[in-house]
C-alpha cells in the first residue's frame, strides 16, 4: 500500500523525519519496505504561469509559450495539445534534471533550437518529472498555485511503501496510518469536517433498503444527492488519488475511491433514477442470475453471492464491483450512495470465484468494523455536495441488524510482566492504550479497555499486552535467560526418517528439490502410456488460481520430471534429483490420505567426465543398487520382485519388498513418459512410500559379534530357462542354514549355453558361529541346495 507523507500530514502532525516515521511505523508491526522521494530531482524546476500561445513560424504542431516566472518571462517551444493562456505549469530552465520518456533515465535539459527557434526550457508533463506515465500533455497545477516557487515545495512528497498485515484493516487508510503515528509520537489526530446542508425532503420519503440476509450485510446506509453535476475532481484530491496509485476518472468516482483511501470504508455510488422501484434489497443472488458488471464482463451468479439489488433485478455485486445497470454516467444528475458492511468470508468467496479482485474487495475480506460506514457516508456526501454541486437529502437510511455492544477487556500489571517479562505502571498501560484509542478505566491494578471503533483486531487480553509493547517500543523488553529448563525434545521418528533419507541422497550425488503440491491434470497424464488415465481422479481445487494448478498431485514424479526437463537445457552432465513430500490419494466419503513419498530420478552421465573417466550413463542395476545401500543404511534387509507399473519400461522395473510388506518401485521410465515431458535420454525413477518403510526403521538392532571361526566359499554355475528370475534362485540359496552371503558375479549366455538358457554364477559364503566348517559339511548344505533348484527351477551345474 502507498501512502503520501502530504495526504498524512492532512490529519496528524509530523514532528520527526520520513525516515523516522518510517523505522516507528514498521517497529510497531506496520512495515515500511521503502521510501520514494518525490521531487529529490527538481532543483531548478519552478512553478509558471503561461501568458501568451503562438503559433510556431516553421511548425503546425507545435506552438510558442511565453511562460511568467515571477522575475522573468520565459519562452519555450511545446507540443503539448493542452496549453492554454492563465495555465499554471511546472517550467524546468536550461540544466535541470529530467526523465527522458524514451528510456526513463535521468538526463540533464539543454537549450534547443527548435525548427530555428531558440526554447530556452520546457513546460513539464507528468512523466517527464518522474510523477506518473502520463505523457499526451503537460502537468496543469491547481490555480491557486503560487508562481515563482520551487516546484518540489508544492508538489515534494514521500510515498511510503507499506505492507499492512491482514489483521489490520484499519492500517489500509490514511486516516488509519496517521492514529499508529499520533500514537507512536505523542500527537493528536484531527479528522476532517463532515457536516453539510440537507433540502427539506427526507430520503425516507424517496428510497428504502431491505437487508433479507443479514447475515451476510451487517449494516447498510446510504444517502441520496440531487442536482449533482459531473465533471473533472479537484486538482488536490487528484494529486491524492495519484500517489497512491490511482487513476482519476471523474468528481463522483473520485470522491468514493478518496474516501475509501482516507477512512478505509469502501463506498458505491449508483445512478438515483436508474434504481427501479426506488428500493434497494440486499439479498443472495437466484441461482444463475446474470449481471454485466463495470467493466463489461457478464456474470453468471450463484446462490452463495449476495447482491445489492433493486425491485426487478441486481445491480451490484456486494462489497465487490457494481453493474453496468445502475452506473453513474456524464448525464446523472441524482446520486445513491452507499456505504455498507458485509461478511468477510462472503467477500472472500465471490472475489475469488467471479475473478474480480478490488479495492473493496481487499477491504471487506479483512474484516472491516460496521461503525466505519457512517463516517465515511457522511464524509463522501459532505464532498459531493460540495464539489458535484448537488443537495443532500434530509437524512441517512440506516439498516443495522448486525449491530452489536462493544465488550470491555480487562488485563492487570501483573499479566502484562507475566507475558513481556517487564512492569509497566496502571498509568503507563493507560496512556498508551488511550493513544491508541481505547476507552479505558483503571480497574483495581489493572486496566479495563473498550478497543475503538475502528480495530477489528483487538478481543483478548493479550491484545492488549501486544498494543502496550509495540508502541511503548519492543526494544525495551529485557534479554533474560529462561527460569527454567529448555524441555526435552521428544524425537519425531518421520522427521529423523526424512533427515537421514535426505543426507544419505545427497552424498550418493542426489540435490533435493521443493515443489508445489498443486499441479495440473495434464502434467498427471504424462505419466501414463496412451490412453492417458489417472485412476483414481486427483482432488480439484474449488477456486484454482490458475489451471497449472488445479489439482493436488497424487504423485511426485511429474514436478521431478518437470525439473529435470528444465535442467537438462543447461546441464548436460549427470544430474540426479530426489523430493521428499506428500501426495494427496482421494478417498470415497472421506478426507485424502496424505502419505509421505521419497521420490528420485537419475540420468546422464556420471560422475564427471575427466581424464580417467568418459563417464558412464545409468543403468537399472545402479539405481538398485542405491536403494540397496539407502535401505542397507537403515537396517532394512530388501528384495525384489516383478511390478507392472504403467509409467516404467515394462521388463526393466521391480517392486522393492520389505518381508511381506511392498515399500516402493524402481525401474527405467516408459519412452513414451520420456516423450512427454521432451526428454530424449534414460531415466531411472525410485519410489517410496514413507508410511510402510517408518515401522522397519523404529526397531533397535541387535548385537551381533564378529565371527570367532573362518569361512567357507564356493562358487556354484547354474543353467537355467532364461524365464527364471534371479531373485528366485537368491531366495532359495539364502534360506538354507550356515548361508550367510550370496552374491552373483556372472551372467552369460550363448556359446556352450543351449537357446532358451542362460548361466549364473553364485558365490556363497558358508559360516557356523560355534565351530570351524569341514569340506563334509558344506557339501551337504551345497548338495540340499543343488537339489532344491533342480526340483523348484530345473537348473543344472554348467560343466
Amino acid at each position: 500500500m502507498k501512502v503520501s507523507l502530504n495526504w498524512l500530514k492532512q490529519y496528524v502532525d509530523i514532528v520527526v523525519s520520513p525516515a523516522e516515521v518510517a523505522h516507528k511505523l514498521s517497529m510497531a508491526g506496520t512495515e515500511v519496505k521503502g521510501m520514494e522521494v518525490i521531487g529529490e530531482n527538481w532543483g531548478g524546476i519552478i512553478v509558471g504561469q503561461i501568458t501568451a500561445v503562438n503559433p510556431h513560424p516553421n511548425a503546425d504542431r507545435l506552438t510558442l509559450v511565453t511562460i511568467d516566472v515571477g522575475t522573468r518571462q520565459e519562452t519555450v517551444v511545446c507540443g503539448a495539445p493542452n496549453v492554454r493562456v492563465d495555465a499554471k505549469v511546472a517550467f524546468a530552465p536550461v540544466g535541470s534534471s529530467l526523465i527522458d520518456p524514451r528510456n526513463g533515465e535521468l538526463t540533464t535539459l539543454k537549450s534547443a533550437k527548435i525548427r530555428g527557434v531558440v526554447s530556452s526550457g520546457m513546460a513539464c508533463s507528468e512523466r517527464e518529472l518522474g510523477i506518473s506515465d502520463e505523457h499526451e500533455g503537460i502537468l496543469i497545477l491547481s490555480d491557486d498555485t503560487v508562481i515563482g516557487i520551487p516546484l518540489v515545495d508544492y508538489l515534494g512528497d514521500v510515498i511510503f511503501n507499506m505492507d499492512v498485515t491482514p489483521n489490520r484493516p484499519d492500517c489500509l487508510s490514511m486516516v488509519g496510518i496517521a492514529r499508529e503515528i499520533a500514537a507512536l509520537t505523542g500527537q493528536r489526530i484531527h479528522l476532517p469536517e463532515d457536516s453539510y446542508e440537507e433540502t427539506e425532503l427526507p430520503i425516507d420519503e424517496q428510497m428504502s433498503i431491505e437487508i433479507t440476509a443479514p447475515d451476510l450485510c451487517s449494516r447498510y446506509c446510504a444517502s441520496l444527492i440531487t442536482g449533482v453535476t459531473i465533471g473533472e475532481s479537484p486538482y488536490w484530491m487528484q494529486e491524492r488519488l495519484l500517489s497512491y496509485g490511482m487513476r482519476p476518472i471523474n468528481n463522483i468516482v473520485d470522491i468514493t475511491n478518496f474516501v475509501m483511501l482516507e477512512y478505509g470504508q469502501p463506498l458505491h455510488s449508483f445512478d438515483y433514477e436508474r434504481i427501479r422501484g426506488k428500493k434497494i434489497i440486499v439479498r443472495r443472488a437466484d441461482d444463475g442470475e446474470e449481471i454485466i458488471s463495470l467493466d463489461g464482463v457478464e456474470h453468471t451468479l450463484g446462490g452463495d453471492t449476495l447482491v445489492i439489488a433493486d425491485e426487478q433485478r441486481a445491480v451490484a455485486v456486494a462489497g465487490v464491483m457494481g453493474g453496468a445497470n445502475s452506473e453513474v454516467t456524464e448525464s446523472t444528475t441524482s446520486i445513491l450512495l452507499e456505504s455498507a458492511n458485509f461478511n468477510p468470508t462472503s467477500i472472500h468467496y465471490t472475489g475469488r470465484t467471479l475473478d474480480m479482485p478490488s479495492e473493496a474487495c481487499m477491504r471487506f475480506e479483512r474484516g472491516i468494523r460496521p461503525e466505519l460506514t457512517m463516517l465515511a457516508l457522511r464524509r463522501a456526501t459532505q464532498l459531493i455536495a460540495e464539489f458535484g454541486g448537488g443537495k443532500a437529502a434530509q437524512g441517512i437510511i440506516d439498516v443495522y441488524p448486525g449491530k452489536k455492544e462493544p465488550q470491555p477487556i480487562s488485563i492487570s500489571v501483573a499479566e502484562v510482566k507475566r507475558v513481556l517479562g517487564i512492569e509497566f505502571s496502571v498509568r503507563q498501560i493507560m496512556d498508551t492504550l488511550t493513544a491508541l484509542g481505547f476507552d479505558c478505566e483503571e480497574e483495581g491494578s489493572g486496566v479495563k479497555a473498550i478497543p475503538p471503533y475502528w480495530r477489528s483486531d483487538v478481543s483478548i487480553p493479550v491484545d492488549l499486552v501486544e498494543e502496550v509493547v509495540r508502541i511503548i517500543g519492543y526494544d525495551i523488553v529485557p534479554t533474560a535467560m529462561l527460569s527454567q529448563p529448555i524441555p526435552r525434545q521428544n524425537p519425531n521418528p518421520v522427521v529423523e526418517l526424512k533427515r537421514t533419507l535426505s543426507n544419505h541422497l545427497a552424498g550418493c550425488g542426489f540435490n533435493e528439490i521443493l515443489s508445489y503440491s498443486l499441479t495440473s491434470l495434464e502434467e498427471l497424464n504424462k505419466l501414463s502410456v496412451k490412453p492417458y488415465a489417472v485412476a483414481p481422479l486427483p482432488l480439484r481445487l474449488v477456486n484454482p488460481m490458475t489451471t497449472e494448478q488445479e489439482y493436488l498431485r497424487s504423485s511426485l514424479r511429474a514436478n521431478l520430471l518437470t525439473a529435470l526437463s528444465s535442467n537438462r537445457r543447461h546441464e548436460d552432465g549427470g544430474i540426479r534429483l530426489f523430493e521428499l513430500g506428500k501426495v494427496y490419494l482421494p478417498q470415497p466419503d472421506d478426507l485424502p490420505d496424505e502419505p509421505d513419498f521419497l521420490c528420485g530420478i537419475l540420468s546422464g552421465t556420471w560422475p564427471v567426465k575427466s581424464w580417467r573417466s568418459g563417464g558412464e550413463l545409468p543403468d537399472f542395476f545402479e539405481v538398485k543398487g542405491i536403494i540397496e545401500g539407502l535401505l542397507d543404511y537403515l537396517g532394512i534387509k530388501a528384495t525384489f520382485r516383478e511390478s507392472s507399473d504403467r509409467g516404467l519400461h515394462s521388463t526393466k522395473q521391480a517392486a522393492i519388498v520389505a518381508g511381506s510388506n511392498e515399500l516402493g518401485i524402481v525401474g527405467e521410465l516408459h519412452p513414451e513418459v520420456l516423450e512427454n515431458f521432451e526428454i530424449s535420454e534414460p531415466v531411472y525413477l525410485f519410489e517410496i512410500n514413507l508410511p510402510m518403510l517408518l515401522p522397519l526403521t523404529t526397531g533397535h538392532g541387535a548385537f551381533e559379534p564378529i565371527p570367532r571361526f573362518p569361512s567357507v566359499v564356493r562358487d556354484m554355475a547354474l543353467v537355467l530357462d532364461a524365464g527364471v528370475a534371479h531373485q528366485k534362485v537368491m531366495d532359495i540359496i539364502s534360506g538354507f542354514p550356515l548361508v550367510v552371503q550370496v552374491s552373483l558375479f556372472d551372467v552369460y549366455s550363448g556359446d556352450q549355453v543351449p537357446e532358451g538358457k542362460k548361466s549364473l554364477a553364485y558365490r556363497i559364503t558358508y559360516q557356523s558361529p560355534e565351530h570351524t566348517l569341514t569340506d563334509k559339511e558344506v557339501n551337504k548344505v551345497q548338495k540340499k541346495i543343488m537339489g532344491r533348484l533342480s526340483h523348484e527351477l530345473g537348473a543344472v551345474l554348467r560343466g
